[in-house]
């Protein structure tokens, strides 16, 4: 006797009794537990007997990138055709790696004596090295580290696999743009950002995150390089001096009048500033964030509008908080929180000045 069954991976029209119970299913973050070992060293070959044995198998297959297995079970005591079907659309359907790799699986089985043998044909959406490529991280908090070397090293694509996920798109994406500014020296322009999962819900979740960036990664790669040199070099004589905050903050004022340059219609980036033709706010602002970390001194880049259009600037942390704004003033005057409210700043955490 020889059954087949075909389970396309988004489908949703085979639905079995109690598979609401699915997305409950603990994932196996690296790969699949197989208790019984591959039949004769073969890792197509899996002798299972249980329903959660037969699951990892075809899990293990995914995770290998196997397009054709065999999967014998053995005394097997469920109900062979509906578990194979169950087990296939779980792992197509429910588990995060089946979702995000796996176009359609089949199944067929023969049965000789108590023993049944399945075969199992996986066509792949996604390459093996994509698959073996996945990143494994625990949390959601974890994922910005990750986009921060992705960043760094202008990757085009980011996909990770997450033991705990908590967020949704759109919180993925808040974090790529935080670790953007957090690295003004790789920040050669914010890449436009598309965040998909894998399933839509649940907590275990592959995440991809594919990133355009404005120019080719090797020009940007180059640039980075370049703009990094130079800060070393405008810094590498005050590197042997021993100096207090309130006197690195002072040497950094003393250097940006000759390093940086504004131009309202200039570009984003501190590259723009420091070496090129002029940038705009965010580019200002990001050219500031760098050189105060270089320098030692405690910065963090501010975003929001003045009179209602978007700016940057940057909130200073030593000796009290007071902001710069070198679109308004480069040799030095700072600013605090009244003072930008007052000229028409506006930004999330902006203090609340208003009487009661």
């Amino acid at each position: 006797m020889k059954r087949i069954i075909l389970v396309p991976a988004l489908c949703g029209a085979l639905l079995l009794s109690g598979c609401s119970s699915l997305l409950d299913r603990p994932y196996v973050m690296v790969e699949p537990h197989v208790e019984r070992p591959a039949v004769s060293g073969d890792s197509s070959t899996i002798q299972v007997d249980t329903y959660s044995e037969l699951v990892n198998a075809v899990l293990f297959f995914v995770s290998q990138g196997v397009e054709e297995g065999t999967i014998q079970l053995t005394d097997y005591q469920g109900e062979v055709e509906e578990d194979l079907n169950r087990a296939c659309l779980e792992v197509a359907k429910d588990d995060p790696l089946g979702v995000y790799a796996v176009d359609f699986i089949k199944n067929s089985y023969t049965r000789v004596l108590t023993t049944y043998e399945a075969t199992i044909s996986i066509t792949y959406r996604r390459t093996k090295e994509q698959v073996q490529s996945l990143v494994n991280v625990t949390s959601t908090n974890a994922i910005r580290k990750e986009v921060a070397e992705a960043l760094a090293q202008f990757r085009p694509e980011l996909v990770l696999r997450v033991g705990y996920f908590t967020g949704d798109a759109d919180g993925v994406a808040q974090l790529v743009r935080g670790a953007y500014y957090d690295a003004p020296a790789y920040a050669m322009g914010m890449p436009e950002c598309t965040v998909t999962l894998y399933p839509e819900t649940g907590t275990q979740r592959i995440v991809e995150i594919v990133l355009t960036y404005p120019e080719e990664p090797a020009i940007l790669t180059a640039r980075s390089g370049q703009l990094q040199q130079e800060v070393e070099n405008l810094l590498a004589p005050l590197r042997s001096q021993s100096a207090g905050s309130v006197e690195r903050l002072s040497q950094l004022f003393a250097l940006l009048p000759g390093t940086v340059r504004y131009d309202p219609d200039g570009g984003p980036t501190a590259w723009d500033a420091i070496l090129g033709d002029g940038a705009n706010s965010e580019g200002m602002a990001l050219a500031f964030q760098l050189l105060a970390q270089e320098m030692g001194v405690t910065s963090t880049l501010v975003e929001g509008t003045l009179d209602g259009q978007p700016h940057f600037w940057n909130r200073l942390s030593d000796n009290g908080v007071h902001y710069v704004d070198l679109t308004r003033d480069r040799t030095g005057t700072t600013w605090s929180a009244e003072d930008l409210l007052a000229l028409g700043y506006q930004w999330d955490d902006a203090p609340n000045f208003e009487e009661n």
